[in-house]
């Protein structure tokens, strides 16, 4: 079994090299990353891991957000050109958490006439006026999760490498031809980390909300959290939005007292112990 993953990542210097170390200790083989018009230290990173031989990078210039077509042609690459069994299309935010074992003993477990699998996702929220890398601040998880709109949280799939795939926007949907339905049994879950400073997420809706209004050739249906969150970032900005999501530290044993979140520190030991220093620090 070959599993790749893909990633399209924009300015996520803060938390991309722990994504990567983290799926290759877990399983993943390769990856197809696509850096969008990144102007932090992305493309720096990134180069590590092309140099190490464990990762293909493609720079898109296309000023829109056509994140359905782009991570479709990644995904019919991983199978075409690099022999994927399986493929993860990712966002450099979320990790791919195998319930039992790893990745590749999890996927092999997957009926043959499933295409792919259903994976939920979970938000970890930061502590109000917290500081320093996401991994030590962000240890606390929502029991339910919503998205920044209030609505259910939408999870992901995973799916059998294909050269015809078709990945929906939003690597929420996937049509592997030939195969049956997602899998749904619990068996992977995503740890989610979508806001993890002010500066960061201001920036996240700032460019993506740009994105989305260069592309016209979209549904003006997609991506509708996004163009929401950036009408309130032109508006007012997102600080009252971003402090609402965040964690009181002083209430922090009643909020898990009534059940809103649990502390999870699964990641964070992870990458303690696992893979100590990854490929990028260790290059």
């Amino acid at each position: 079994m070959k599993i790749v993953m893909t990633m399209l990542v924009r300015d996520e210097e803060d938390i991309l090299g722990t994504n990567i170390d983290y799926h290759l200790a877990r399983g993943v083989d390769f990856l197809i990353v696509m850096d969008h018009l990144s102007t932090d230290g992305t493309a720096e990173i990134l180069e590590t891991y092309r140099r190490a031989g464990v990762a293909e990078v493609i720079r898109q210039e296309h000023p829109g957000y056509l994140q359905g077509t782009w991570v479709t042609w990644m995904a019919r690459r991983a199978a075409t050109h690099h022999g994927a069994s399986w493929v993860i299309n990712s966002d450099a935010d979320e990790f791919w958490w195998p319930l039992d074992g790893d990745l590749c003993a999890t996927l092999a477990r997957v009926p043959d006439g499933c295409g792919g699998v259903a994976v939920p996702r979970h938000n970890f929220r930061a502590i109000a006026g917290s500081a320093g890398a996401f991994l030590d601040r962000m240890i606390y998880r929502d029991v339910v999760s919503t998205n920044s709109l209030g609505q259910p949280l939408p999870g992901k799939v995973c799916h059998r490498g294909h050269p015809l795939v078709d990945v929906s926007q939003g690597n929420h949907h996937a049509v592997v031809p030939g195969r049956g339905p997602m899998w749904g049994e619990p068996a992977i879950e995503i740890l989610h980390f979508p806001m993890r400073s002010l500066r960061q997420f201001e920036n996240k809706i700032a460019l993506g909300g740009r994105a989305y209004e260069m592309s016209p050739e979209l549904d003006a249906g997609l991506g509708s959290t996004w163009r929401s969150l950036y009408a309130e970032l032109k508006r007012e900005g997102l600080a009252h939005h971003y402090e609402s999501d965040c964690l009181d530290a002083s209430s922090i044993a009643r909020t898990i007292h009534e059940g809103v979140v649990v502390r999870d520190e699964r990641l964070r030991h992870f990458m303690q112990t696992a893979r100590p220093g990854g490929i990028r620090q260790g290059d």
